[in-house]
């Protein structure tokens, strides 16, 4: 009841202000010089707090919004994901000299076997225009002494169910690096004892890239599909800068001939 009250003036106090403003413009042409020197003053000091207002409401409005699983789906698409790293922001948004296999958000760890890490992560903002993903993932990798690095993503359980050989996998990705470097992305699909995986290297054709992988050339019985995850393997990251602004993975069922 408070809340609504205050409201209610707070809304009538504006009207009022407004329309004290108007009137006050209306009025400087015939207005005397100190009256119109103090309101100056006072409109000065208004000012300054409408337009840090503005800047930080035209910043937050302008950004992809927090949570938002917007993204492109082919025709016949029947399952589409977007990560939560890339979806809303993580506990711990950066961490330097990261370890072995440190766990990055929920479902996400990344994995490496440097005697000595000189690597850092962070999740960033994303603010571009062309933007969809609310957040990117940036890594900087200094001195390498290992001999891999990846990031593995755990799919969620939608992704397996229902999963047939008839389905493709696809994986898209926004990527901006310092310099070249080759990126593989690993489809594991665990059916009963066995894992089956398939390797496919992401093709450096711009930012915008895809790969996607067809089940019907695997051996996995899809009456026992239990868990899929992905792994994405950078190849000889030294001195480089990698950042990841979007990342979706989907699935749908192959055309019938």
């Amino acid at each position: 009841m408070a809340g609504g009250l205050r409201g209610v003036l707070d809304r009538l106090l504006f009207r009022r202000a407004l329309a004290r403003w108007s009137r006050s413009a209306a009025e400087t042409p015939g207005m005397a010089l100190s009256e119109l020197r103090a309101l100056r003053g006072v409109a000065r000091q208004t000012r300054r707090q409408i337009d840090r207002l503005l800047h930080e409401a035209e910043y937050r409005l302008g950004l992809p919004v927090i949570g938002s699983n917007s993204f492109r789906r082919l025709p016949g698409t029947d399952w589409a994901w977007r990560p939560d790293l890339w979806k809303g922001p993580i506990p711990v948004p950066g961490m330097a000299s990261v370890q072995g296999r440190s766990l990055i958000s929920a479902g996400t760890t990344l994995f490496h076997d440097c005697r000595r890490s000189e690597l850092t992560v962070r999740q960033i903002r994303n603010t571009r225009e062309e933007d969809v993903a609310p957040f990117g993932f940036r890594m900087d990798v200094f001195r390498f002494d290992g001999s891999f690095l990846s990031l593995v993503l755990d799919l969620p359980e939608e992704a397996a169910q229902g999963l047939k050989l008839r389905h493709l996998i696809r994986l898209d990705a926004i990527v901006e690096m310092e310099k070249p470097l080759e990126i593989f992305v690993r489809l594991n699909i665990k059916h009963g004892p066995n894992v089956e995986q398939v390797v496919r290297e992401l093709p450096l054709s711009g930012d915008e890239m895809m790969v996607e992988f067809d089940l019907a050339y695997t051996r996995v019985n899809e009456k026992r599909v239990e868990k899929l995850w992905i792994d994405l393997i950078f190849e000889g990251p030294e001195m480089n800068q990698v950042i990841l602004r979007d990342l979706t993975i989907s699935r749908r069922p192959r055309a019938e001939l």
